[in-house]
This record gives structure tokens, C-alpha cells and sequence, in this order.
């Protein structure tokens, strides 16, 4: 197990440069950086993308390389290039900045005055909340359900919760937080649920039990609404996963035996059943803790992870953005790992080590 532990750890160097690689390639084809953020707003054209639209042509007649750069001198423009390192070829910012991540030294936000690390500290409760609090209730929902769903496959039930299950599929995310806004948020109907943040303004004059009630009452609909989609394919492949187990010999031969049915399907179907299910848990998790959040985070003025790497993106805040997309995607490798590690757990037949490289 050591040796394939080792393998996964070297696997991970060549696939995570590969991400930052292609990535950071992307990038340098992307008009509007950093610096031609800052000339707009010194020239007071507003967002850059604004000249880049409108005045592509003039720019490209002019010579100019910056959108709004006409009006500034030429020292200052190399000054500002000089300040966020845009003076030096691609390649070698490409190997500081690895250099740099290799040690977990972010950086600092260009436009922030703040490190990346500390920036993604500061949003992490956020995630953290809308992260852990779906996966759980999806888990929690979705195995009970999926398998009483197998277990009684075909009847009233069975239907009627289908039903329900491909209707929750079919709506999307953002869709259902709307609706959850309109109808208990203040919107047509009821107002029994905030409409932003994590916490009331008085949090700090309330008591321990206040403040956990005021947890709970803030991040009921966000939370709702970021677990609808990931429960319903979830039961699905819960139900599908244990219909395909219950159906197989060994289990026929342990009714057989006199064995009763919660002894066999607990006992002998779930462990087996229970594979493929863990197996989609780091994509779920973490789709929903860094990328899933962004549009339930807006919806309910939510600051977290998902805002701040759309506003870096969309500002070219280069070291949030690629700090960020460097840790998270060593935490998805990370988890993958986990993910086979758990699989051992549940089951010790499986062994990775006599698997061929």
C-alpha cells in the first residue's frame, strides 16, 4: 500500500503542472490584464473590457498596447509592468510563480493589499458552510432513500419518489434559490429567512445557543438549495448501485441460508454496494465547495470562495487566481487518493498494491 501511495503522490507532480500550465498558457491569449485594469480606471474609462470592445481598432491603430494607455506616459506604463512582474518573459513568471507555490508562498492580492492565503481564510467560512453542510444533508438523503428505493423497486413508492427525484434533477440550482428567496425570503409570500450573510448584526451580543440558532437560520436556504441537485443524482446512483448488488448470486445463496433481509442487505450488499458511491464523493465535495457556490453565493450575498475567484478572474487578479486554482486543484488530487483509500476501508479484498503502473 506504501508503494501505491507513493505512485498516487508522484502522479500528482506532472498532473497538477500540467493544470497550471495549460491555464496559465490561457491566460496570456486573454486581453485586459492587471495593468490595463489599472490605466482604465486612471483614465476613467471604466471597466477595460469597455475599450477593448469599443476601441479595439483605434488601439491597433495607434500602436498602443494598452487600452487607455494613450493619455499616460510611457515610464509610468513599464513602472506599473515592473510592479506586477509583466516585465519578464512568460516563462520565466511561469517558473517563479511555481517556485513560489511549491513553498505555498501565494503571493499577494494585486488589487487587495491582502495575501491570497489570507484572502481565502477570510472567505472560507462561507464555503466551508454551503461545502459541508450539503454534502452531508445529500449523503444523509440520498443513501437512505436510494436504498429503500432498490429495495422496493417498482412499487407506489418507488414511483412516486422518482418523480420527485427527477424533478429536483431538473431544476437547476439557481433556479430553486430564486424561488426559495421569492417564497420565504421576503419576496411574494413569506419572510421567515434572511436574505444575505452568514450571521445577524448582533452576533456578538447573542449567547451560545443564540448564535447557533442564528447559524442555522442563515444558511437554511442557501444550503437547501446548493443540496437539491447533488441529492437527486445521488439517490439515483445509490438506488441503481444496490438494484445491481441485490440482483447477484451471493445474495440469493444468503437468503437461502435463512438469513434475514436487513442481515443481507446491511450486512453483505451494502459494503459492496457502498463503492460507487464513495467514489463520486470528491467530485461532489468538491464541486460544491469551490466551483458549485458561485451563483448561490451571489444569489444570497454570500462572500465566499466562489465570488472571489469569479471577481479575481474578471479583475485579472492573477495571484488570487492562480494561488487559488493551485491549492484547490491539489486538494482534488488529494481527495482522489483519499477516495482509494476509503475504498480499502469498506472493503479489505480490494488491493491497489498488485495493480500494474
Amino acid at each position: 500500500m506504501a508503494a501505491y501511495i507513493l505512485r498516487r503522490l508522484l502522479l500528482m507532480i506532472p498532473t497538477l503542472l500540467g493544470i497550471m500550465v495549460i491555464n496559465f498558457t490561457l491566460v496570456q491569449f486573454v486581453p485586459g490584464g492587471p495593468v490595463e485594469q489599472i490605466i482604465a480606471q486612471l483614465e476613467g474609462g471604466g471597466d477595460v473590457f469597455e475599450g477593448i470592445s469599443g476601441g479595439g481598432s483605434e488601439i491597433a491603430e495607434g500602436g498602443e498596447g494598452y487600452a487607455g494607455a494613450r493619455g499616460l506616459p510611457q515610464d509610468f506604463i513599464e513602472e506599473l509592468e515592473r510592479q506586477f512582474g509583466f516585465d519578464k518573459p512568460p516563462l520565466e513568471r511561469f517558473l517563479d510563480m511555481m517556485w513560489n507555490y511549491l513553498r505555498f508562498d501565494f503571493g499577494e492580492s494585486y488589487f487587495r493589499s491582502i495575501s491570497v492565503v489570507d484572502l481565502v481564510l477570510e472567505k472560507m467560512p462561507v464555503s466551508i458552510t454551503l461545502g459541508l453542510w450539503s454534502t452531508l444533508l445529500a449523503y444523509l438523503i440520498s443513501i437512505p432513500l436510494g436504498i429503500r428505493k432498490a429495495v422496493r423497486d417498482g412499487s407506489s413508492f418507488d414511483t412516486w419518489t422518482s418523480g420527485i427525484v427527477i424533478v429536483a434533477y431538473a431544476i437547476p440550482g439557481f433556479l430553486f434559490a430564486i424561488l426559495l428567496l421569492v417564497m420565504f425570503a421576503g419576496g411574494s409570500f413569506l419572510q421567515i429567512f434572511p436574505l444575505r450573510g452568514l450571521t445577524s448584526d448582533n452576533w456578538e451580543q447573542l449567547n451560545a445557543g443564540q448564535k447557533v440558532l442564528d447559524y442555522l437560520w442563515h444558511i437554511a436556504l442557501p444550503v437547501t438549495a446548493s443540496t437539491i441537485s447533488a441529492f437527486a443524482g445521488l439517490t439515483l446512483l445509490t438506488k441503481n448501485s444496490f438494484l445491481d448488488e441485490i440482483r447477484k448470486q451471493y445474495v440469493t445463496t444468503a437468503k437461502a441460508k435463512g438469513l434475514s433481509e436487513a442481515r443481507v442487505l446491511y450486512g453483505h450488499v451494502f459494503r459492496n454496494a457502498m463503492l460507487i458511491v464513495i467514489s463520486g464523493f470528491p467530485a461532489l465535495f468538491v464541486s460544491v465547495f469551490f466551483g458549485g457556490s458561485l451563483i448561490i453565493e451571489t444569489i444570497f450575498s454570500l462572500d465566499g470562495l466562489g465570488r472571489l475567484g469569479f471577481e479575481a478572474a474578471v479583475s485579472r487578479d492573477y495571484p488570487v487566481m492562480f494561488g487559488t486554482l493551485y491549492a484547490f486543484a491539489l486538494i482534488g488530487l488529494v481527495m482522489g487518493l483519499i477516495t482509494d483509500l476509503t475504498y480499502i476501508w469498506i472493503d479489505p479484498r480490494i488491493d491497489f498494491e498488485s495493480r500494474e503502473t
